[in-house]
C-alpha cells in the first residue's frame, strides 16, 4: 500500500470537524486539495470513508476503523518530532516547530533505511531507489526539521540519536497505517495482514509447532513470519514494529518500561544428555558429579546462564572445566549427541528428540527448577482481531504445556 501522510493528516481533521471547510485551516491546504486528498484515499483503500451529508461528512464503519489506525500513526510521528526537537534543543540545534506535517513518506522511508544500514549506498540498494535521491531525501529531512540526523565518521556516516528515535517512529507509524488496511479487508470479509512473531528457541521448538497449525487454519491468508536471533535483536524489532510478538523467557524485571511481558507458563528444567551417556541411566545426579563433563551453556546474561550458574553455586560443587557457550537448539542437538557434553535445557524443547530416544531427560539436582515463558509486546499494542486470536490460542497451548509439567 502507497502511504501518504498528507493524505491520513487530511482525513484525520475532516473527521474530527466533520467538515472539509473547517478542516483547511489546521491542514494548510484547500478545500478542493482535502476534497482529492480523500478521494485518492478512498481509491487507494478501495473504502468508502465518509458519509456526505447536508449537516457535513460523517465518517462511515469503514472509516472509524482507519481513523483509529491514523491517529495512532500520526500520534505516533507527532511524538518522534517533538523528542528530535527536544534533543536537538539540548545541543543548542534549531529545529523547526511542526515539521513533522511538512515530512513525506519518501524522506521517512529514506531515513529508516540510511538508520538501518548505516550507509547511502546501502539504504539505495535496499529500497531499490538511486543513491542520489535516497541522499537527496534523507538530506532533505535534514533540512526540514533543522536538526542534525547524519554525522560522518570512518566507516562514512553515523545516524543520530534523533535519527534514530524519528526512524523509530515513522516505522511503528506505518505498521500501523498497514494494520489499518488489513482491517479494513477483514470488514470486506477478506482477511489479510501479517503476523510477525520473534521467537526464542523454546517457542521455535515446542509452543509455536502447537499454536500455528490452529491460527493458520482460522486465517489462511494470513501471513506469518517467524524470526529468529538474539534477545536484543529481537526485543529491538519488537519495539521498532518489526515484530508483533516475542516469545521466549521473561525477563526479570522487564528490560525496558514500553514492552509488557504476558505470562504464558513455567517452563521445568532438566540435565539433558544423549542416550548412551555414562550419567544418562542415572536417577539422581548431584552438581559434582556434573562438573566433570564438558557443559554447553547459554550465552551470558540469558535466563538459562543464570540457572547454570545457580547450579554451581556451592563450593563443593566445582566447576565445568570446559564450556561451550551457543544459543542454537541445532548446534546444542548435535553437540550432545556427538559427545559427553551436558546442559541445562527444558524437556518441552527437546520434545521429540525426547520421544525419539535420542536424549535424556535427567531431574534437576535442585529439585523442581523452571523459568518462566512470556508473549512480550509493545504496552501501547493495538492488535487486530486475528493477532488477539492468536494471542488466545497462545495461551491456550501454555495451559496446555503448564498441564504437561
Amino acid at each position: 500500500m502507497r502511504i501518504n501522510l498528507r493524505h491520513f493528516n487530511c482525513f484525520r481533521e475532516v473527521a474530527r470537524r466533520n467538515s472539509i471547510n473547517a478542516a483547511s485551516p489546521h491542514v494548510h491546504l484547500s478545500q478542493p486539495a482535502i476534497t482529492q486528498a480523500i478521494a485518492k484515499l478512498e481509491i487507494e483503500l478501495g473504502a468508502t470513508l465518509f458519509v456526505r451529508r447536508s449537516s457535513g461528512m460523517f465518517v462511515t464503519e469503514a472509516g472509524e476503523i482507519l481513523l483509529r489506525r491514523a491517529e495512532r500513526a500520526l500520534d505516533y510521528i507527532e511524538t518522534g518530532a517533538r523528542e528530535t526537537l527536544r534533543i536537538a534543543q539540548k545541543e543548542k540545534e534549531r529545529g523547526f516547530e511542526n515539521f513533522h506535517r511538512l515530512m513525506t513518506t519518501a524522506q521517512l522511508n529514506a531515513l529508516i533505511a540510511v538508520v538501518e544500514t548505516g550507509n547511502f549506498s546501502l539504504a539505495a540498494r535496499q529500497t531499490g531507489v538511486s543513491q542520489p535521491s535516497i541522499h537527496r531525501r534523507a538530506r532533505d529531512l535534514e533540512a526540514l526539521s533543522g536538526v542534525t540526523l547524519f554525522e560522518k565518521d570512518r566507516a562514512g556516516i553515523r545516524p543520530t540519536a534523533t535519527a534514530r528515535i524519528l526512524a523509530r517512529a515513522a516505522k511503528l507509524a506505518f505498521s500501523e497505517i498497514e494494520l489499518g488496511r488489513a482491517e479494513l479487508d477483514a470488514l470486506n470479509g477478506r482477511e489479510t495482514g501479517k503476523l510477525t512473531i520473534g521467537a526464542m528457541a523454546l517457542a521455535r521448538a515446542y509452543i509455536l509447532p502447537k499454536t500455528l497449525p490452529a491460527y493458520a487454519l482460522e486465517f489462511p491468508g494470513h501471513r506469518i513470519c517467524i524470526v529468529d536471533g538474539p534477545y536484543d535483536q529481537l526485543l529491538a524489532g519488537l519495539r521498532h514494529g518489526d515484530i508483533d510478538i516475542l516469545i521466549g523467557a521473561a525477563r526479570s524485571p522487564a528490560p525496558i518500561d514500553d514492552v509488557v511481558q504476558d505470562p504464558l507458563f513455567n517452563d521445568p528444567l532438566a540435565i539433558m544428555v544423549r542416550r548412551g551417556h555414562p550419567l544418562a541411566k542415572r536417577k539422581s545426579v548431584s552438581p559434582a558429579e556434573l562438573a566433570r563433563y564438558p557443559w554447553i551453556v547459554a550465552r551470558a546474561g540469558a535466563p538459562l546462564r543464570a540457572r547454570f550458574e545457580d547450579l554451581f553455586k556451592s563450593k563443593c560443587a566445582g566447576t565445568p572445566s570446559q564450556l561451550i557457550e551457543c544459543n542454537s537448539f541445532a548446534a546444542i542437538r548435535g553437540l550432545l549427541l556427538e559427545s559427553d557434553a551436558v546442559t541445562l535445557l527444558s524437556p518441552h524443547q527437546a520434545h521429540y528428540e525426547i520421544e525419539a530416544d535420542l536424549l535424556k531427560a535427567l531431574p534437576h539436582p535442585q529439585g523442581n527448577i523452571a523459568r518462566a515463558i512470556a508473549a512480550t509486546i509493545r504496552s501501547d499494542w493495538a492488535p487486530t482481531r486475528a493477532q488477539k486470536r492468536f494471542m488466545e490460542l497462545l495461551k491456550t497451548r501454555g495451559h496446555d504445556a503448564a498441564q504437561d509439567n
